[in-house]
């Protein structure tokens, strides 16, 4: 009986540390006015160069993802994988996330270094960039 009333505070605790956890991406976008997405909810992409991806979510949203040096063909890619590196799904900055890009001798793994929500006008120019 004991050892039940115990478990009832760890178990509160765990469930509290969980939840600021997961509000952690909101609360850095507040105080530091990045936009933040989940990775899992990236629809479709388009690379500008070797330097630079930009990827939609919904309907509306488009971010660009700059990237540490070159990623080889990027730009070329047909598909590409967005893997978080932090403990969450959610990316709001510069090394939250790496690109994979597929390529004949295996994945080549770009450092995602800058985060930027982009605004309407500019996601409408980005659409030219390349479709």
């Amino acid at each position: 009986m004991r050892a039940h009333l115990l478990l009832l505070p760890v178990a509160a605790a765990v469930i509290a540390a969980c939840s600021a956890y997961s509000q952690q991406p909101q609360r850095l976008a507040a105080t530091s006015g990045r936009q933040c997405f989940l990775a899992g909810r990236v629809n479709s992409f388009w690379g500008a160069n070797d330097e630079s991806v930009y990827v939609r979510t919904g309907v509306n949203d488009v971010y660009q993802l700059r990237l540490s040096g070159m990623c080889q063909n990027i730009d070329w890619a047909n598909r590409i994988a967005l893997r978080s590196t932090g403990g969450s799904n959610w990316i709001c900055q510069g090394l939250d996330a790496e690109i994979l890009v597929p390529s004949p001798i295996g994945p080549d793994r770009c450092l995602v270094t800058d985060v930027r929500k982009l605004s309407p006008e500019e996601a409408k120019a980005a659409r030219n960039v390349k479709g």
